[in-house]
This record gives C-alpha cells, structure tokens and sequence, in this order.
C-alpha cells in the first residue's frame, strides 16, 4: 500500500510494445506544509547537488506552483541501472526521509519499467508504472 491507500499497479503487459528507448522517467507531485518552504528548498538543494553527481541521472527538476506549496519533480534516468542507483544513492536513500517532513507526496509515476527493485521501492509511494508505450528520444 502507498499513498492513499493506493497499491502500486503497472501498465505492462506481458508483450511488451517495442520502444526505441531505454530511458526512464519519473513524476513526484508533492504539496509543501505551511511555514515549511525553506525547509523544503533547501532539502531541494541538497536532492539536487547529488542526483547531478550520478551519471546514469539525465534531469532532475523540482519546479514550483506560484504559491510555492506545490511542487512536481521531474526526473529522467538513462536505464534501469541508472535509476537504481539513484534509489539506492543518498537523493532517495537520506534525503526523501527528510523531505516527507516537510511535504506530502500526492502522486508518482514511473514512464518506462523500471526494473523490479525499482518497481518495489516506488511502491511505498502508492507509484504507477506506464510500460506499455510507443515513442522514441532523439
């Protein structure tokens, strides 16, 4: 069970439909508590400073809502690899405990499969998966 009482559930089908790409992307929508915002951005900052670090992490966005109390962070992995590192590194691993202090996840969604160690994870937060899917990256 994740957010709301939701279970995780994929899209995946057991024929996968054929995607030009490995890539991964993830949509957290978080709302900030009340005289938390500081707090909050500078959890950001520090979410930020690492992912950069990580290789396989080809974007990381928190982008805010005008009021600054809703915020989404748009994330891009390069494969299943590069997003387990990133959950297993210290963005996921030390930071979002302290982040779920000062903002409420509402929603995630993973676009692209994960990998099942992922897929797990994720579902702590109520996560969707989408996998069956055409597209391609340039």
């Amino acid at each position: 069970m994740g957010l709301n009482g939701r279970s995780i559930s994929s899209t995946q089908t057991t024929k996968e439909t054929r995607v030009s790409t490995g890539r991964i992307r993830l949509l957290v929508e978080l709302e900030v508590h009340e005289g938390k915002e500081a707090e909050f951005e500078a959890i950001a900052q520090q979410m930020v400073a690492v992912s950069e670090q990580e290789p396989g992490t080809l974007a990381y966005h928190f982008v805010m809502s005008a009021d600054r109390k809703r915020c989404r962070l748009v994330e891009g992995y390069a494969d299943i690899t590069a997003i387990a590192a990133h959950f297993d590194g210290p963005a996921v691993t030390q930071f979002v405990p302290q982040l779920i202090q000062v903002a409420t996840p509402v929603r995630m969604e993973v676009y692209g499969y994960p990998g099942p160690h992922v897929t797990a994870l994720a579902a702590a937060f109520g996560a969707e998966v989408f996998t069956a899917w055409q597209g391609f990256d340039r």
